[in-house]
């Protein structure tokens, strides 16, 4: 079935659930170099402020972003300027810097940002590893103060690509990793929790479905790439409105 995330162009379309889609290998390829390429601006991009206090005003409900690995907050502006243009107040973790380090350690992190500023009813918007950080986050006694979460090409069942990978930061994200597996089992919170993805992702061929969410796909070829793509800020504006 094919919905409408938001009011706008027929371009901007999502489907929820479906059979999975087909990709010609040529555009596969040329998706995955356009991929590379979108990464690598804002890696650029990334050498910038490290602050976002413009950020933080707006009177809707408080979000708090989670990059990816390798990725500084930088990487979710294209989302950040979306929510704040829409009346929520928008915080980042410097403290992440590209978030190497392990899903429960960057969790407590997140918690403890949330408990400093008393952030309540939280709406956690993140990217990648981003997404198990959250559901990490979700599912411990602190978490009561996160509402739900959008993620964003998030490997909640783990990427076949990551036990060929040379740093342990990487193989974390085996399906057979202990904190990724059990974070699969645990559903309790997934029905708080909207997955968005493409039709192909580089780096997560097995794509980010996740039993129990609300899963949205969108049109859009990336795992990086998606984050820039008006399609996905229909989806998690969408997701934001509840």
């Amino acid at each position: 079935m094919t919905e409408p995330t938001a009011p706008g162009t027929g371009a901007a379309r999502a489907t929820r659930h479906g059979p999975p889609v087909r990709v010609p290998l040529l555009r596969r390829a040329w998706w995955a170099v356009l991929d590379w390429w979108y990464a690598a601006r804002w890696q650029l991009r990334s050498a910038g402020p490290t602050t976002a206090e413009d950020y933080r005003t707006g009177d809707g409900q408080p979000v708090v972003v989670v990059p990816g690995v390798y990725e500084t907050w930088h990487f979710m502006r294209p989302l950040m300027d979306a929510l704040h243009d829409a009346g929520h107040p928008v915080h980042v973790l410097p403290v992440l810097r590209h978030n190497l380090r392990p899903v429960p350690e960057s969790a407590r992190e997140v918690l403890a940002h949330l408990d400093e500023h008393d952030l309540r009813d939280v709406l956690v918007v993140a990217h990648s590893k981003g997404g198990l950080i959250g559901k990490y986050a979700m599912t411990l006694p602190e978490g009561e103060r996160i509402d739900r979460m959008v993620a964003v090409s998030t490997p909640f069942g783990g990427s076949v690509y990551a036990r060929l990978a040379p740093v342990p930061h990487l193989r974390a994200f085996r399906a057979a990793d202990p904190v990724l597996a059990a974070l699969g089992r645990d559903l309790a919170v997934n029905a708080r929790i909207t997955s968005v993805y493409g039709v192909f992702d580089t780096l997560i061929p097995g794509g980010s479905e996740l039993a129990g969410a609300t899963n949205v796909r969108v049109p859009v070829g990336g795992h990086f790439r998606i984050l820039g793509a008006q399609q996905t800020r229909d989806a998690v504006l969408d997701a934001a409105a509840g």
